[in-house]
């Protein structure tokens, strides 16, 4: 039989490139709004007096990390330093599908977020300036190596190739939630809990946030920002496949976070007698984080099923470290690391190429990391500055100890 050579015209891998492009960029933006998703969140759930030092850090880090991830972040993940040479869409490769530009953007978002998490575990008692010097470390070198070793296909430290192991992790239920996470806990051990959070018995004292409809709002904006999160991970989407893949990916993570949100909300109910809206607003977000792995593989009620058993972890494990003393106000390790762990491990039950041990052997490799460097950094910074404001200025509140202003003034007795 003859063989038939289509002869496609150049415009139409010129329009593929500009729609993959353009997909590329909007899933970015809204990855990056995100940002501002956490930002109401944690503002919703720390007390007011503490509300305008949590919104300078997230606007901060944010800076900070597409600052640093240029810088130096970039060339350690794919070996590719954009800070000399620049990124442009000259000397763009033949097979390439979207402007190398684009993918940094999108890719710059992600080291966002995981700084991200960070932030709402140490709140309330951490000092500014020893939160951004840690972003400066965390997202100019210790996320970009463990990025390296998983999205970058590069070897962990020459002992071991994750990709060749058959590690999945589609959008980032590790390598970007579980990292931020093991940031996270490795500060808060340093750190201490918030003064008044245990009682002389060690029994858990609830905190209230100061205003839950911003952190539900904090929470829908993340649900939204989701779609870009894992949507664009799809990489493209301007062919027949492409567009059924980003479908199936946009109706699964949804379905998991409304596993998520209800799994939560009978569990609550179980257990406290109440409808409890914070649990209700993490076991949203543990849906999320738990479908990030693999949400291109599962069937719609698989997806539901597994951001409902992330949406039942994370109310367990929001009290076992209340038990243990890791005072966490937003609940970020939980939602984002013990989840998150939950979703690398879920990958093989819907997808045949992955692996339990690859998966495991993956989740290992970042947790480790990320938790020892960030532990020897939150050290070095402890030593150095210091890392936790004093017991007078945490009970004043650190909006006038660290901005000199606060969020509600009006409602302040003077």
């Amino acid at each position: 039989m003859e063989t038939v050579v289509l002869d496609v015209p150049a415009e139409f891998f010129e329009l593929q490139y500009a729609l993959d492009t353009f997909y590329f960029l909007v899933c970015g933006a809204l990855v990056m709004w995100m940002a501002a998703g956490f930002s109401m969140l944690e503002a919703g759930l720390v007390r007011a007096k503490n509300t305008t030092e949590i919104l300078t850090k997230n606007i901060v880090l944010y800076a900070i990390a597409c600052t640093m991830y240029m810088i130096v972040g970039y060339s350690i993940m794919y070996d590719g330093n954009i800070f000399l040479s620049g990124i442009t869409g000259d000397g763009v490769a033949d097979d390439a599908t979207y402007a190398p530009s684009a993918d940094f953007f999108f890719q710059v978002v992600f080291v966002a977020t995981a700084m991200s998490i960070v932030s709402g575990a140490v709140a309330e008692r951490m000092k500014l300036w020893a939160f951004a010097l840690f972003a400066i470390v965390m997202t100019g070198f210790i996320y970009p190596m463990s990025g390296s070793w998983t999205w970058g296909a590069q070897s962990v430290f020459g002992l071991y190739d994750l990709g060749e192991l058959g590690f999945i992790d589609f959008a980032g239920s590790g390598i970007v939630h579980m990292a931020g996470a093991a940031a996270a806990l490795a500060g808060v051990i340093l750190l201490g809990a918030r003064k008044g959070k245990y009682g002389p018995n060690g029994e858990a004292r609830a905190i209230p946030g100061a205003n839950l409809p911003l952190a539900t709002l904090g929470t829908f904006v993340l649900w939204l920002g989701w779609f870009g999160f894992n949507g664009g991970s799809v990489l493209a989407t301007a062919s027949v496949g492409d567009a059924n893949s980003v479908a199936v990916v946009f109706m699964n993570t949804n379905a998991a976070a409304a596993g998520g949100v209800i799994a939560a909300l009978i569990l609550a109910k179980l257990l406290f007698g109440k409808a409890d809206l914070t649990m209700v607003l993490n076991g949203c977000l543990a849906g999320l984080v738990a479908i990030t792995a693999g949400p291109d593989t599962p069937t719609p009620l698989a997806a539901t099923l597994i951001g409902a058993v992330g949406g039942v972890i994370v109310v367990f494990s929001i009290l076992s470290f209340d038990k243990l003393k890791i005072d966490d106000p937003v609940g970020a390790i939980s939602v984002h690391g013990v989840v998150g762990l939950w979703g690398l491990l879920a990958v093989p039950i819907t997808n045949p190429e992955a692996t339990i041990t690859a998966q495991a052997i993956g989740a290992v490799t970042i947790f480790v990391w990320v938790f020892v460097a960030s532990l020897i950094v939150w050290g070095l910074i402890k030593v150095i500055m210091g890392i936790r404001v004093t017991e007078d200025e945490e009970y004043q509140g650190v909006d006038i100890v660290e901005c000199g202003m606060e969020a509600y003034p009006e409602f302040t007795n003077k």
